[in-house]
Formats: C-alpha cells, sequence, structure tokens
C-alpha cells in the first residue's frame, strides 16, 4: 500500500473520530455522554482500518452526485424492507448482515454469492464505489465495503450516515 493511501485512510480516521465525537459539531454533543460518542467514534474509527476502505460525507457524496462522478453506489440494505421504500438515487442492492461477515454466506446475502457481487461491482477494479446502509451505527455497509475490498477494489468508501443523513439533509431518494 503506498504512502498516499495510508495517510489518506489516516487523516480520514482523524476527522471521523473529530465529528462523530462531536468536536466538528459541537451543538449536537451537547447533552451526550463523551464516553458514548467516543465508543462510537473508536468503533467506526477501527472498522475503516480493518476493512482497509474510506469514508465520504454526507456532503462530499452529493458534491460527487451534482458533479455526475463516475461511481457506483451501493445500498446493503434488504431489497424489500428498505431498497424498495427509499434509495439514493442511482444506487443498486446487494444485501449484507449487520455482524461481521469473514466468510462468504449466501444465506447472509439473500442467496447473492461472490460472483454475483463482483458483476454487480464490474469489472473496473478501479471505479469509485460508496457503499451505505441505513445509519452509522449500521454496519452492513461496512461488510459491503470490506468485502469490495477484498475483491481487489482500489476505491472504496464507505458512506456511514447512511440513507437517514442523505434525507436529512434534504436530498432527493428514489
Amino acid at each position: 500500500m503506498n504512502t498516499r493511501i495510508i495517510i489518506t485512510r489516516a487523516v480520514t480516521v482523524l476527522l471521523c473520530i473529530f465529528f462523530v465525537t462531536g468536536f466538528g459539531t459541537s451543538a449536537w454533543c451537547w447533552g451526550k455522554k463523551e464516553i458514548e460518542l467516543e465508543a462510537k467514534a473508536v468503533k467506526l474509527a477501527r472498522e475503516v482500518v480493518k476493512g482497509g476502505y474510506s469514508l465520504v460525507t454526507t456532503q462530499e457524496l452529493k458534491e460527487w452526485a451534482d458533479k455526475s462522478k463516475d461511481m457506483l453506489i451501493v445500498d446493503t440494505m434488504p431489497y424489500e424492507a428498505s431498497y424498495q421504500k427509499n434509495h439514493i438515487p442511482g444506487a443498486v442492492q446487494i444485501l449484507f448482515p449487520i455482524p461481521d461477515m469473514e466468510k462468504w454466506d449466501t444465506s447472509l446475502t439473500e442467496g447473492k454469492t461472490r460472483d454475483d457481487y463482483i458483476k454487480l461491482l464490474g469489472p473496473d477494479k478501479n471505479r469509485v464505489i460508496v457503499i451505505y446502509c441505513g445509519f452509522v451505527k449500521c454496519t452492513r455497509s461496512h461488510n459491503g465495503a470490506a468485502w469490495a475490498v477484498k475483491l481487489g477494489y482500489k476505491n472504496v468508501f464507505r458512506y456511514p450516515g447512511g440513507i437517514k443523513a442523505w434525507k436529512q439533509g434534504g436530498y432527493k431518494v428514489e
């Protein structure tokens, strides 16, 4: 892994901790226990390091979409219960479980195989891939992003705010 990628991921983790702990949004964190925020920030940071992917914020993703950035957006929530109700415009869907999925298990992915996921992600291993689920605490997006990295994709981003942050930002859904 080159130095630029390592530095980018380190900065991403630090920014994640900065915002999730409320330092970047002090009005949001009043009334929250610091120890709870710290635990959530560290959990997310550890998932990022373990998965080997980067993070993208709601604002960044919206800017990418507005600029028609060449990217694939993947929704990892259940098809009927979530994706059909609403999803980020242009997103495709594949279910991932909430607990870590170290080994591919089709019973946890609505019968989808690794090959199905590769087909969904496409042949371009350098394409930007953004993976999301419902909200920061949901780890379906961690599994989806970690598996994309395991399968050799190089520009994988987890959008931790998910559909909840997207809608709270006032952005359109399909």
